[in-house]
């Protein structure tokens, strides 16, 4: 069972880290030693630092306890704020025991956890709400490539119904018509004839790009954040329709 003190020896490199970096390791430690499927926090400072070591006031984690703990308190509050740990039910909820939620327990590797902290800090709610929910949880579970696809499909289902067209109208030829500058059900007649054509180009060259690609072969995103970037503009687009 290993203690904070076995991930991180130094202690200088555990004070340096952030809550978000922090957060890892402290959830580590919590999954090796819950109680009955449960832990507390002073528990995690008993056990990963006060316990870990015969002279422990002679430690550097000793000499640096009250720093220490404020920085495992950052990142255990993180992980709770973050829904990887959750308070649990009834009296031992009441005096501070948590459980590993099930997004918890998914996260076996480093690669897990960086996947889930990008999702996590990425800001939801100025997604649109038609692809809000589908979108970032598709997100979270490193499903890159559906995440895009999902929110650039929603992008042409809003123009077809704004735009009143059939279902077998899709993909460049929709927007490029929907949004033409001169009789496109959608052009934004107030506009300058330049800003009309490059509204066209926006969504003609969107779909061309990064939805159209998605449903006729596999296309790898393996970059979380490049996703991101690209579902913002799906979210973008399905506001301007």
């Amino acid at each position: 069972m290993p203690t904070l003190q076995d991930l991180l020896p130094d202690v200088e490199v555990v004070l340096a880290l952030q809550p978000h970096e922090l957060a890892p390791y402290v959830l580590e430690v919590v999954k090796s030693q819950m109680q009955h499927g449960q832990m507390c926090f002073g528990n995690l400072v008993f056990s990963s630092i006060h316990q870990a070591l015969p002279e422990y006031h002679r430690s550097p984690y000793g000499q640096r306890r009250v720093e220490v703990e404020q920085a495992a308190a950052e990142a255990w509050d993180w992980l709770r704020y973050n829904g990887l740990l959750i308070t649990a039910p009834g009296i031992n909820g009441n005096n501070g025991w948590c459980f590993v939620s099930r997004r918890g327990r998914e996260i076996e590797t480093p690669e897990d956890f960086s996947r889930y902290r990008d999702a996590a800090t990425f800001p939801k709610h100025l997604l649109h709400p038609a692809i809000a929910d589908d979108v970032w949880n598709n997100l979270v579970r490193g499903d890159l490539s559906t995440a895009v696809f999902i929110a650039f499909r929603s992008v042409e289902e809003a123009v077809r119904r704004a735009g009143g067209y059939e279902a077998g109208d899709y993909g460049v030829d929709l927007m490029r018509d929907a949004f033409h500058d001169e009789r496109g059900p959608l052009r934004d007649g107030d506009q300058e004839v330049s800003e009309r054509k490059a509204l066209s180009h926006l969504f003609a060259g969107a779909i061309g790009s990064y939805k159209n690609p998605h449903s006729h072969r596999t296309v790898a995103i393996t970059d979380p954040k490049e996703a991101q970037e690209m579902v913002m503009l799906a979210s973008h687009l399905s506001t301007a329709e």
